[in-house]
């Protein structure tokens, strides 16, 4: 009966993940079958955290996220746990040996998002870390299955990768996070005072991630290549529609690609990958 449950566990897993993420979800699609559902596990994770802090309004956030970090210790611990997205997620922890630093990492960054309205330099290159890059590493562990060689040559470039992925988030979401959550996470940055100038230099912080990330990306094993590839190409659409936006309409509409660009965007990256021309 508990192999029962462990396939329901993981499914709600899989189904948080298209709820949530139509281009995640995508994206993962285009991944070997074999590690799919290790990554819908870590998103579900994720994804639950990330709730708390950004939309749980009515409740108190602080106490929930102390209860999530202690009920995964004890998933981890038991190795089974009641709460199917915590249960999915201790078994991919065991299987692919998340370590624990990582999972702390990415807490803390969650616990920063209760308390931090505007971030420092310091505070900012943590908040990444903790919030992305982290998250990046648990997949990185997932694709290299074990082989921590590999995961230690290919670790800047992981990091890398999901620090771009998060900065476009930012910019993508500042209308959102500066008037309904009161965040400014970029440092140094008056928001009231936005302007083209400001975000030119955020952009080219981006771009130096996005080089070394793709340059991480070739060097992945082929089960994992693909769809990490996917999830960069329409990242870096999603970078180039923001840099032809301007600054003043980045501050009052969310900018996005719709499902169909979507699905075209993914068609061509095939036809790329299909003729080895990432």
């Amino acid at each position: 009966m508990k192999l029962l449950y462990d396939n329901l566990s993981k499914d709600i897993s899989k189904r948080t993940t298209r709820a949530y993420s139509t281009s995640f979800s995508m994206g993962i699609r285009f991944l070997s079958k074999e590690i799919q559902q290790p990554i819908y596990n870590v998103y579900g994770f994720v994804r639950l955290a990330d709730e708390i802090v950004d939309s749980f309004h009515d409740f108190e956030k602080s106490e929930l996220l102390k209860e999530f970090r202690v009920s995964t210790k004890l998933a981890i611990d038991r190795k089974i746990s009641l709460n199917p997205i915590l249960n999915s997620f201790q078994e991919t922890v065991h299987r692919y040996n998340i370590t624990p630093d990582l999972i702390d990492c990415f807490l803390d960054s969650m616990e920063m998002d209760l308390k931090k309205c505007e971030y420092s330099q310091k505070e900012y290159e943590k908040y990444i870390l903790g919030s992305a890059e982290v998250v990046g590493l648990m997949c990185l562990k997932i694709f290299l299955d074990g082989n921590e060689k590999e995961f230690q040559r290919l670790k800047p470039d992981a990091m890398s990768l999901g620090s771009a992925f998060q900065k476009i988030n930012f910019l993508r979401d500042l209308q959102a996070d500066f008037k309904e959550l009161d965040r400014t996470y970029f440092p140094g940055v008056d928001l009231s005072n936005f302007n083209d100038e400001i975000k030119k230099e955020i952009e080219k912080d981006i771009e130096i991630d996005f080089q070394k990330g793709l340059e991480g990306i070739k060097k992945l094993p082929k089960k994992a290549r693909f769809g990490t590839y996917m999830a960069y190409i329409y990242y870096y659409k999603l970078f180039v529609k923001i840099k032809n936006t301007k600054a003043e309409s980045i501050l009052n509409e969310r900018v996005r690609i719709p499902n169909n660009k979507k699905y075209m965007l993914f068609f061509s990256s095939l036809v790329r990958h299909k003729l080895n021309m990432i």
